[in-house]
């Protein structure tokens, strides 16, 4: 069948198939494609998974079988197109106006919150400082309230119950920036 190392003869069949079919296997490729890039690549990807697979059944006279390349350049394609259609986000782009960067809106938003850290700062410096801190630890960390009430041990409820009141307290005497916007 053949002589010498498999490696060495999957090397001599590929050099023989270049030289002989690439331009066919190229053209074969184009016609499936009509992308000569995409065209090329399907070419390459047959020579490396002949080279890597070395299966001696795809071997025919003194090359390899055309007709199993003919299919794994068919095959691969239509890989290719099933990928690309499985895409999530169309690639249309619709020509929208730049809109400027409302640095107004961003010097509020700043303002309400350094607004806040000082009612809550003011807050923790009363008698109420216990349910200014538990406020912190809940909003300005990822834990959720039954987590925080195991970290610091008191039940869930004294945790609701002590963010809702600073909660509530804020409502009260801070203006809602995001309010102001919608209304």
């Amino acid at each position: 069948m053949y002589s010498g190392s498999l490696q060495g003869e999957i090397n001599h069949r590929l050099t023989i198939l270049y030289e002989r079919h690439h331009d066919w296997l190229s053209a074969v490729s184009y016609n499936l494609s009509k992308n000569k890039d995409v065209a090329e690549d399907l070419v390459q990807e047959l020579y490396v998974y002949l080279l890597e697979k070395q299966n001696p059944k795809l071997f025919f006279n003194d090359s390899f079988n055309l007709l199993y390349c003919h299919n794994f350049l068919s095959s691969r394609w239509i890989n290719l197109v099933k990928r690309e259609n499985k895409n999530v986000y169309p690639h249309s782009w619709k020509d929208t106006e730049d809109v400027p960067y409302d640095t107004e809106s961003d010097i509020k938003l700043e303002e309400s919150y350094q607004e806040l850290k000082d009612e809550l700062t003011k807050l923790g410096k009363s008698k109420g400082w216990a349910s200014v801190k538990i406020y912190e630890l809940y909003t300005f960390s990822d834990k959720t309230m039954e987590q925080l009430s195991e970290e610091i041990g008191i039940s869930k409820s004294t945790t609701f119950l002590n963010v809702k009141k600073v909660k509530q307290h804020l409502r009260n005497n801070i203006n809602n920036p995001f309010n102001e916007e919608r209304g």
